[in-house]
């Protein structure tokens, strides 16, 4: 299928509403498997729902054992097992063993496309392994050599083509990296970053191989994490997405906005301490928008590299306090720069030097908050064991609302006596 008919049959799905099940079953058949696995999760639920158990087999008989892993994990139970007991025997052997793993671990992310041999075995007999696999399972595999159940390395395929039959495998022998099978995915992320290779063996708690990760295999899981991370940091739910009903939608976001309107009455509570001085000053009222949206901003900067910088896993609580310094000093010298840009336009148009030095005052204390709960905001959900993106907007927005106000309108309660 066509880049572009392919693109537009993706999103023909994703709008068809109740047709969805109707189009997919008049696509081309060897088109099926591959716009299954490019649709969202929750159209693939959809669909996978509304086809009748040996469509859906026929579908799965045509993808990689990990894609249909993926995929059959998002089923029920029973329904999952029905499909299972259909697939092919080869497929089903393969799928259940995966189905057994964590999803977010190594072994979740593996599969088992790969054959052993003993590093004295000749290129001959690699051959013939190599044949056998690839008729059975219709996928080529990485040959794996090992010294007495320890391995060694892997034979690269090409290299098939130029030995000669009964050379020893040992000759031709490249290393590989490994990793545990209970590694994270993190873990695992970050061995591939810090390797450049595009396979990585997976081993037991005895050495021993028991599949394999391809480069392919973390590049789709870094795309599902990326998706997950954007929805956590704007707040709204995993499961959402562009084609839900506006009931689903109300679902998905209102205990958030619930939870926004809480810190904003906050924010507004601290306002109202100062009402005296408010109605004294009506110009104060002009410019607070500014003392709120400039810390929101600033925050939000500090949390997006926050963000990214215990992802990479370059901090954390223990090495935080470098990256704190610099973050304080940095919101101190931008709020001094805003502050000062600030005060200048309000002694342009509004003549008020003491109003200009207030809020240039407490522009740099804003920023200042911000920077601080900027970085220990997504530090300590990380310690809790929270996702650092998940809910961090709020507490600090709220942290540069509250403060950025209080600062400012007690400042000029001070000065504008």
């Amino acid at each position: 299928m066509k880049e572009k008919l392919f693109i537009k049959t993706i999103h023909q799905l994703n709008f068809a509403g109740a047709e969805r099940a109707e189009l997919f079953l008049k696509l081309d058949f060897t088109d099926q498997p591959s716009i299954l696995l490019n649709l969202s999760r929750h159209v693939q639920l959809i669909i996978m729902n509304a086809l009748a158990d040996q469509d859906l087999v026929n579908i799965l008989n045509h993808l990689d054992p990990d894609e249909v892993t993926d995929l059959i994990q998002i089923l029920t139970v029973d329904r999952r097992n029905q499909i299972l007991d259909k697939l092919k025997n080869e497929l089903k052997k393969t799928v259940k063993i995966l189905k057994e793993f964590d999803p977010h671990s190594a072994a979740g992310l593996m599969n088992l496309d790969y054959i052993q041999l003993d590093i004295n075995d000749k290129i001959i007999k690699t051959l013939k392994l190599f044949r056998e696999h690839e008729k059975r399972t219709g996928r080529l595999p990485v040959i794996y050599i090992t010294d007495h159940g320890q391995l060694k390395g892997y034979l690269p395929g090409h290299e098939l083509g130029f030995a000669r039959p009964f050379d020893r495998v040992k000759k031709y022998v490249r290393q590989i990296s490994t990793v545990k099978y209970n590694a994270t995915q993190d873990e695992v992320v970050h061995l591939f970053r810090t390797h450049s290779q595009n396979k990585i063996a997976v081993l037991d708690d005895h050495e021993n191989v028991i599949g394999v990760i391809y480069s392919d295999d973390i590049l789709k899981a870094l795309k599902e994490e990326e998706s997950s991370d954007l929805y956590d940091f704007a707040g709204v739910n995993e499961e959402e997405n562009v084609m839900d009903s506006v009931a689903q939608k109300v679902k998905h976001r209102y205990k958030w906005l619930i939870i926004n309107l809480g810190t904003a009455f906050l924010a507004a509570f601290t306002v109202s301490l100062f009402d005296n001085t408010i109605s004294k000053y009506v110009l104060l009222a002009v410019y607070m928008p500014i003392v709120a949206g400039m810390g929101g901003n600033a925050g939000t900067q500090t949390l997006a590299v926050l963000v990214r910088g215990i992802a990479f896993k370059q901090i954390d609580f223990k090495t935080a306090w470098p990256t704190l310094k610099r973050e304080l000093l940095a919101g101190i010298i931008n709020g001094f720069i805003n502050g000062l840009l600030v005060a200048g336009v309000i002694i342009l148009f509004n003549r008020n030097l003491k109003i200009a030095i207030v809020l240039g005052l407490a522009m740099i204390v804003n920023l200042f908050v911000a920077g601080l709960f900027g970085t220990l905001v997504p530090l300590f959900m990380k310690k809790i064991g929270k996702d650092p993106a998940t809910s961090a907007t709020i507490f600090i927005t709220t942290a540069t609302d509250v403060l950025g106000f209080l600062v400012f309108l007690g400042l000029a309660t001070m000065i504008l006596k």
